[in-house]
């Protein structure tokens, strides 16, 4: 199978890696001077260094050329989705496509499957998600992950195509729960990193993972998504591994608030994005549309906006009403 994957940060680099052991892959990057280097050096030094490119990977500027594929993987960070899918829809003949970011467009609120009901209205597309740290799934370590989509033959197809020895891949018709999952662990993770760098210990964390699950599934049900989705990869695998990796880019940034330093710093030092940040305030404001309680959600958006310190969040979480669970 011929595969284009656009965007060459480290999940894109990463995901063709991968695909490029069994597959044609094209890496998309609008860089030039990227592409050149990856070309070269057979590497992408920047975003995803150590980790070498195979020979069945060809790195490419030529967006039109790299559509000429059977199926295109949009890895770009959410903020460049909507672009990059005009694009696409633009193509004489549009290839079925998966996209791979995760979190609430800055601005509109929208799920990425709603600005591609947007963009690209009627083209045959999917998400790829769940627990997937880009570096492991280039140096090939085991890892399972899910595509959902509205159509689940198209879901269950594609997964039968791409799924291989080391990237097991699942099938999902519940495309909203997907999403959702994706989104909001970001949030929960920089909530953990807070905790964690407070040093307020195993169970601190253990509490906010599950009462953070909770907070996923009362916004994805009232959006329309199936409960059992937020047990599965989607949701309480990637809710796990973002919370706890040490390789999650939005648990570090709550390691770095809980230090003190400023989150205009924090990203700036970071190098990747980390969506948690902007999609924080989006999930709050749609969750208070939507009329469902999300205390954790609201504390780092808090936190995220200067209005509370970390330690102070954390004491309005615990001075919270009992309830039942």
């Amino acid at each position: 199978m011929k595969i284009a994957v656009l965007g060459a940060g480290a999940w894109g680099t990463a995901l063709a890696i991968s695909l490029a052991a069994r597959h044609r892959v094209t890496l998309w990057s609008r860089d030039s001077a990227q592409v050149a280097a990856m070309a070269a050096i057979r590497e992408n030094r920047h975003y995803l260094p150590g980790c070498p490119l195979p020979e069945g990977l060809a790195p490419s500027a030529d967006f039109e050329s790299a559509l000429q594929a059977d199926v295109a993987l949009v890895v770009t960070p959410l903020a460049g989705l909507r672009e990059t899918l005009a694009r696409l829809a633009r193509a004489p003949v549009p290839p079925p496509f998966l996209w791979a970011c995760k979190g609430l467009e800055a601005g509109t609120g929208l799920l990425p499957h709603q600005v591609v009901a947007e963009v690209g209205p009627g083209l045959q597309s999917g998400v790829l998600t769940g627990p997937s740290f880009a570096e492991e799934v280039a140096r090939g370590l085991p890892a399972a992950v899910t595509i959902a989509a509205a159509d689940g033959a198209f879901a269950r197809d594609i997964a039968q195509a791409l799924n291989s020895e080391r990237l097991r891949l699942y099938a999902n018709d519940d495309l909203v729960g997907a999403e959702v999952g994706g989104a909001v662990k970001n949030v929960l993770a920089i909530a953990c990193g807070i905790s964690d760098g407070l040093g307020l210990g195993l169970n601190a964390r253990a509490a906010l993972v599950t009462r953070g699950l909770a907070e996923i599934t009362r916004f994805g049900l009232a959006l329309g998504a199936r409960r059992e989705t937020f047990m599965g990869l989607a949701g309480m695998g990637d809710l796990i591994l973002t919370c706890t990796g040490d390789l999650s880019r939005n648990r570090r940034v709550g390691l770095a608030l809980a230090g003190g330093d400023a989150l205009e710093a924090i990203t700036r030092n970071l190098g990747h994005v980390a969506e948690g940040v902007s999609t924080a305030r989006e999930v709050a404001r749609r969750a208070r549309a939507l009329e469902v309680d999300m205390p954790i959600t609201d504390a780092v958006c808090a936190v995220l906006e200067g209005q509370l310190t970390p330690a102070a969040a954390v004491a309005a979480l615990m001075a919270r009403e009992p309830k039942a669970e």
